[in-house]
């Protein structure tokens, strides 16, 4: 089996982590809504869902296809990476982000009015929810999404699930959970595409940018433990002597 050296998995996870955010962020600036034709919260979450299949499919195999700080997390509290391979991961991640912010930011701005502090789609909670929802509903929300988002990967990506369908899977849970809690707060689940949009925005999203690093590392963390074990097998008990023995 082939192996891929560190810097060529780190360079998977800056690519795939930059697509996702672009696609993601980018149908949430650019398109969601365009005058008569926005794509709206349906196409948004589908936009993320797509840009995270459509990198499993293209890179996972280098890395393993996190493109989330969160997902890097969890997957080494569930024994599946190195945690000496989790910094290295996520500097990479949280690159790509920033990078796919900065690439959005010189599109968008080549729009006359565009104004970067009405959101960038970026994550907040209070008076910066889409919604109005309180810190504690983002907080909850966020760490609930995330841990199911972190379950349902390490099940699809389980030895003994469909591999080749593994990628779907993530794709439609991510766009799922971009369903229900875009309103809540803009829907991160995600550090690394959280990150690069409070960069731009600053001031409030730079203050509230730490409830999307805890809440999504500790929901992640939670479910990689409560995988391993989900997922423990057990060998069959030896059949007792007694029950071994012919009469």
């Amino acid at each position: 089996m082939h192996v891929f050296s560190l810097s060529q998995r780190m360079t998977a996870e800056f690519l795939g982590t930059l697509w996702l955010v672009l696609g993601g962020c980018g149908s949430a600036v650019l398109a969601a809504a365009f005058p008569q034709v926005g794509i709206g919260l349906l196409g948004v979450s589908l936009a993320f869902g797509l840009s995270v299949l459509t990198m499993a499919y293209a890179v996972g195999h280098v890395s393993g296809g996190h493109f989330n700080p969160a997902v890097t997390v969890g997957l080494c509290t569930a024994g599946r990476i190195a945690g000496k391979d989790v910094l290295p991961y996520i500097l990479a991640q949280v690159v790509g982000a920033i990078c796919a912010a900065t690439i959005l930011y010189f599109i968008a701005s080549g729009k006359v009015g565009f104004d970067v502090s009405s959101g960038f789609a970026a994550n907040g909670y209070e008076q910066h929810s889409p919604g109005g929802y309180t810190l504690a509903a983002a907080l909850i929300t966020e760490l609930v999404m995330t841990f199911f988002f972190l379950m349902i990967i390490l099940g699809a990506t389980n030895k003994r699930a469909p591999q080749a369908l593994a990628g779907v899977a993530i794709g439609l849970a991510l766009t799922l959970i971009h369903l229900v809690s875009i309103p809540v707060t803009n829907t991160s689940v995600n550090p690394a595409r959280s990150t690069g949009q409070a960069i731009f925005v600053g001031g409030w999203a730079i203050r509230q940018l730490w409830l999307f690093w805890v809440a999504p590392i500790v929901g992640a963390a939670l479910a990689g433990i409560a995988y391993r074990f989900l997922a423990e097998e057990h060998e069959a008990p030896e059949p007792a002597l007694a029950q071994t023995v012919t009469p």
